[in-house]
Formats: structure tokens, C-alpha cells, sequence
């Protein structure tokens, strides 16, 4: 039987497929937290294998260079770990805490450039992750009755919490199967799907979205893209519904710019912009300002964090930050400093260094893959995912969700790897 194209081929198509179709199933046993760093880390030990044997294979099958973006990623997100222990130091903060914050950031930090790694020399198809997300969203449809019904019918919102917690050291949040959560205030339902929270839901599902619009099978898209709406939707995401607009368009719109006729089409729309522009800027001041009302506590609170990290970064610890989160006061409702942001969240816990570390990775992939987006399809999904990457860091903390939106990740490896095929030709 010949096999097609969306079929694994290989040990690293087989692992990464089996491993998103999985996905529902270790959300039940609270296992997605733990399977995402065994993940990254079997793909990388294979890269690194692979690379060992390198000599003993045909030419035709050894693996290719890393781009130079993808040797970057991984220097700076090592550089991360230097830092956080000189932040460490500083403080005083022991060697346990230490090593426990090097533990953490070996789950996060270091698992992103992992993926990214993976993505970038091992013989895997992006064909395979599409394919592999579509059945996840196949999956998704048949268990939404389930989701939908079960706030109205007394249903707990909670099954249980795994007992796997214990070899995760975060918050039990991880390792809940949750099957919705109620708003505070209006008590209406919410959902988080797989996610650890509802916003979460909604980073994955753009993350979905994206990478089922690309599947070639029309029935199997569709079940794609109903999964990943409805994963969008349900989780009532503000930062979601922009991307839903925003990001999800950019590989259609950078397939059609260079066609002639596009710029006619546009064209009109560019002059009346400019005629109205006054107008336009008031819609745009009145809608932010409607898009933070939507969730004014929270607004609050994340806006009062994000002061809070950014005083306490410039006046205690400038360069290397401060090791470690910190809770905060009862104004901000105990949060940890530094949460719901990235740049907050590593200007307090890492500096300055900290967050040039990530800055330099981040914008450098944005526009090798910008430049790609004109030519190729691939380029096009890889900048649709560092765009996503992009926004989400001004409403999450990246490291934090790493395991769970990691076939994004690998997507973006591709696609900078590709940049180097594409530049030897």
C-alpha cells in the first residue's frame, strides 16, 4: 500500500503525529504538561543522534545545517539559564531555589528553542502536523456536545486533578481536566478546552487554525477549522478574537500581494483611509477602550502587575533581574509579578539581559520569515506563527504554554530552515 504524503514516515513523523492525536487522551490523565518536555526532549536527543551518525549515512540522508536563526534561538535561550543563575546569586537565593528555577526554565525557555530546533533539521513534514491537528479537531467536534451542555446540567466543572502533579512542581492548574469555568461577577460559562486557563485555549486555537486552513484534504479541514473557531469562541478570548482577524489572514494576504491586481482592488481603500483618517483613529480609541471594558477587573490587574514589574525591575535589579517570581499584594489579587506579560514577566525575573535574550530570537525569525512570506507557503505559516508568538507575549507568558503549543513551534524551525534551502539555491 502506498503511503501518502500525509502519513508518518520516519521515527520523528511518527512521534510528533502520535503525539498531538494524543492529545485529548493525556488531557485526561493530566499528562500534557509532563509530555511536552519529554517531547522536545526526545526530538532533540534524535537530532543530536542523528548529527553523531552523521558520517556512516548516505549524503541523501544526512541531516542539513542548522540556519544560523535556529543556532541563535538556542545560544539565547542557554544565555537564559546564565542569567537566571547570576540572578540567583545576587539575591541569595540558594541552591534549591536554583535548581528548581533551572528545572523550570529546562520546561520552558529551553523547550521552545528545542522545538524550534526539531522543526528546523529533522526529516519532518509540515503536511504531518496539519493532518495530525485536523484529527485532534475531529476529536474536538465529537466531545463539544459534552463541553456545551455540561455547565446547564450539573455537571462538576472539574473531573479531577491527576495525581501526576506531583512530578510537575507548577500549579495544579496543569493538570486539571476541566470541563468549563464560570466568570466571575456574571457567573457565565467559560471554557479552556485542553488549556490550562480560557486565554490559553484561545492561543492554541489560532495555532489550530492556522495550520488547518493548510490541510489539502477538503473534510479533513473542515474539521480543522470547526474545532479551532470553536475552541476561539467558546474560550471567549479577547486576544483570540484579534487574532482571529489579524493573524489568521496573513497567508492569504502575502500569497495575493504580489499579483497586480490586488494593488488595484486596494488602492480605493488606501485614499479613503487617508480622507477619514481622523475618523478612523477615534473608532479604533473607542473600540480599545470598549476591548479593555469587556474584562475591567482584569484589565486592571494586569496593567497594575505590569507597573509593579517594572518599578521593582528598574529600582532592584536592572540587569539580571530578580531570580524568581514573586506573589503579589492583595491589589492585584496575589498574582505572581510578572504574570499575564512576557516582557513584564522577564524584565522582573531576568533583566534587561533577559529580555533582550528573547527579543533577539524573536524579531530576527520575524523577519527572515517576513522576507520568506513573499515566496513561500511555508514562510507565510512560519511568520503567521512569530506573529502569534508576537501578540500572545503581551498577554502570556510564552515559556509558560511552550508544551502546549509546540507544533507551532516546529512549524516556525521549518520555516526559518527553509530561508537556508532557498538562499544555497
Amino acid at each position: 500500500m502506498v503511503q501518502t504524503t500525509n502519513h508518518p514516515q520516519n521515527s520523528s513523523e511518527r512521534i510528533v503525529h502520535l503525539s498531538i492525536i494524543a492529545t485529548w487522551l493525556l488531557w485526561l490523565v493530566g499528562g500534557l504538561y509532563i509530555a511536552g518536555p519529554v517531547l522536545g526532549a526526545v526530538l532533540a536527543l534524535q537530532a543530536v543522534y542523528f548529527y553523531y551518525i552523521t558520517p556512516a549515512l548516505p549524503k541523501e540522508k544526512r541531516l542539513a545545517s542548522p540556519h544560523k536563526s535556529i543556532s541563535i534561538w538556542l545560544i539565547a535561550m542557554f544565555a537564559m539559564l546564565a542569567i537566571l543563575v547570576v540572578g540567583h546569586l545576587n539575591f541569595g537565593l540558594g541552591t534549591a531555589a536554583t535548581i528548581k528555577s533551572s528545572i523550570g526554565w529546562a520546561k520552558g525557555w529551553l523547550l521552545i528553542a528545542l522545538f524550534i530546533f526539531a522543526g528546523a533539521v529533522l526529516p519532518i513534514r509540515p503536511e504531518i502536523i496539519y493532518r495530525a491537528i485536523c484529527r485532534v479537531g475531529k476529536y474536538t467536534i465529537f466531545l463539544l456536545p459534552l463541553f456545551l451542555i455540561a455547565p446547564f446540567i450539573g455537571l462538576p466543572d472539574t473531573l479531577w486533578v491527576s495525581p501526576l502533579k506531583v512530578f510537575g512542581g507548577s500549579g495544579s492548574e496543569y493538570f486539571k481536566a476541566t470541563l468549563y469555568t464560570l466568570e466571575h461577577g456574571s457567573g457565565t460559562p467559560r471554557w479552556q478546552f485542553f488549556a490550562p486557563w480560557s486565554p490559553a485555549a484561545g492561543m492554541v486555537g489560532l495555532v489550530y487554525l492556522i495550520c488547518s486552513l493548510q490541510e489539502r484534504d477538503t473534510r479533513w479541514k473542515a474539521w480543522g477549522v470547526a474545532a479551532a473557531v470553536a475552541i476561539i469562541l467558546m474560550s471567549q478570548s479577547r486576544l483570540a478574537l484579534v487574532g482571529l482577524i489579524i493573524i489568521v489572514p496573513i497567508p492569504l494576504i502575502f500569497k495575493q500581494i504580489t499579483q497586480p491586481m490586488i494593488w488595484f482592488f486596494v488602492l480605493p481603500f488606501v485614499l479613503l483611509a487617508g480622507w477619514f483618517a481622523l475618523d478612523i483613529l477615534e473608532m479604533l480609541n473607542l473600540a480599545k477602550a470598549e476591548f479593555s471594558g469587556a474584562r475591567a477587573d482584569s484589565t486592571r490587574v494586569r496593567e497594575t502587575l505590569g507597573r509593579i514589574a517594572v518599578e521593582r525591575w528598574q529600582s532592584e535589579a536592572f540587569w539580571f533581574g530578580h531570580g524568581v517570581v514573586e506573589r503579589g499584594p492583595h491589589l492585584v489579587e496575589y498574582m505572581p509579578i510578572g504574570s499575564h506579560h512576557t516582557w513584564y514577566g522577564l524584565l522582573f525575573v531576568k533583566g534587561i539581559l533577559g529580555l533582550i535574550a528573547l527579543a533577539m530570537p524573536l524579531f530576527l525569525s520575524f523577519f527572515l520569515l517576513l522576507r520568506s512570506a513573499f515566496s513561500s507557503n511555508l514562510g507565510r505559516v512560519g511568520l503567521s506563527m512569530v506573529t502569534l508568538l508576537l501578540m500572545y507575549s503581551f498577554g502570556e507568558n510564552l515559556e509558560s504554554l511552550a508544551y502546549l503549543y509546540w507544533p507551532g513551534l516546529v512549524v516556525i524551525g521549518m520555516a526559518l530552515q527553509a530561508c537556508q534551502a532557498k538562499q544555497s539555491s
